[in-house]
């Protein structure tokens, strides 16, 4: 799969995230033309995961991942919602359940991967599992390597069984995070988003930084490529990763299913 993005990490290298811009345009501004491309990604999207609805040949995975705030609900709000629902889902994994912690900690991110036809988008994700337990010492270094590799191996293994893997770290800056924060103080419809610990996450947020930086690293990979979205414009990083999806999802080729009858030979 080649895709071109000034947002996509390359594999192997080294990724350094005040490298990447945080309120970034690419060249566009808020308006008119901005949301016009939005509505032509989506209908673009709409008819492909129709295509990949009827005809089974793939499964599509979805990785949102970001900081408190980043925008993971309004991205899966603003960019899907023109899908048919019976061909997309949505998980989100928080603390593990009891029964989930006596697994492996990829046992439940593979028991919602996307069956042949779907799109599923993990809102968190497997990341999760490596990504607050570094943050808060809870891993060793070694710990941190070892799950990263399985990782690896596990998205390997769903992308040799026809999955397609988009991976999205949607970037905003402290600052950003901040205004949005007293966003959801200042409005009363959204004192249901905020939570303290959100505040208490905050203060680890250059740990948080490394933390992303090692997993970008290490696990962006050409079958399974992690793109660094600038996210302090929600317009831009709705425009931006639809435009991906759908670049990626072309190269799949998608087919409908061949007719169980001839067509031609049936008159109503």
């Amino acid at each position: 799969m080649k895709l071109k993005s000034p947002w996509l990490v390359d594999p192997h290298t080294k990724v350094r995230l005040h490298d990447f811009e945080t309120s970034a345009k690419g060249g566009l501004e808020h308006g008119p033309g901005s949301d016009a491309l939005l509505e032509k990604n989506g209908k673009a999207l709409a008819k492909l995961q129709e295509v990949l609805y009827a005809g089974q040949q793939h499964s599509v995975l979805i990785v949102l991942q970001g900081m408190d705030t980043a925008g993971k609900d309004g991205t899966i709000s603003h960019i899907f919602s023109g899908i048919n629902p019976q061909g997309c889902e949505v998980a989100s994994f928080k603390v593990p359940t009891p029964l989930e912690a006596r697994h492996d900690f990829l046992w439940r991110c593979h028991a919602a991967a996307p069956a042949r036809g779907v799109i599923t988008i993990f809102n968190r994700s497997h990341y999760e599992d490596v990504l607050s337990p570094r943050v808060h010492k809870l891993m060793s270094a070694k710990q941190v390597n070892e799950h990263l590799e399985q990782i690896n191996n596990f998205e390997s293994m769903l992308y040799e069984n026809g999955t397609l893997i988009l991976k999205f770290f949607l970037n905003i800056s402290k600052e950003e995070q901040k205004s949005r924060l007293q966003d959801r103080l200042d409005d009363p419809d959204k004192h249901w988003k905020f939570s303290e610990a959100d505040l208490k996450e905050r203060s680890f947020w250059s740990d948080y930084q490394d933390a992303y930086e090692e997993i970008l690293s290490q696990t962006s990979r050409k079958h399974a490529p992690w793109f660094v979205i600038p996210s302090d414009h929600k317009w831009y990083r709705n425009v931006t990763i639809s435009g991906i999806l759908v670049e990626a999802l072309s190269t799949l080729k998608l087919t409908y299913p061949k007719p169980t009858v001839d067509v031609t030979k049936i008159k109503l």
